[in-house]
């Protein structure tokens, strides 16, 4: 379970049988305070696969910068580099299942493209929670 930042923006592909694949990396920022008081941040990139519809899915809706939280499985590449015959490897997350944190730019074009993308009804669940007062809330 990772949560963290794109940092480019997804790009889709497609294998021979029609499968969609999207390689991304994600930022995951560390805030911790060091021995002498001072505050610091580590931040650690990880690159993630995601296969079929959530591929798509992140293709469609997710630009770099966005927030974004993953669950998946690690898996380790391993492979001979053709140049110097070194032995190679390469730990990657293969995503399970996300879910896209932060809201909606308000308007800008692309969070009115999105609204009108939206299945029906996720639009009208979305507009009576616009309509919605903090009186409405029943808690």
């Amino acid at each position: 379970m990772l949560i963290g930042n794109l940092t480019r923006d997804p790009e889709v592909r497609f294998t021979p049988k029609g499968s969609a694949v999207a390689d991304i990396s994600i930022a995951v920022n560390r805030v911790y305070t060091a021995d002498n008081g001072e505050k610091r941040e580590e931040v650690t990139y990880v690159d993630v696969t995601l296969w079929g519809k959530l591929a798509e899915l992140v293709g469609k809706y997710l630009t770099k910068g966005a927030p974004f939280y993953i669950e998946g499985r690690l898996q380790l590449d391993s492979w001979e580099d053709k140049a110097t015959g070194q032995k190679r490897s390469k730990l990657r997350v293969v995503g399970e299942s996300m879910q896209f944190l932060g809201g909606k730019k308000e308007g800008s074009s692309e969070s009115r493209e999105r609204s009108q993308q939206a299945p029906p009804e996720r639009q009208s669940i979305r507009q009576q929670a616009d309509a919605m007062s903090d009186d409405d809330i029943p808690f």
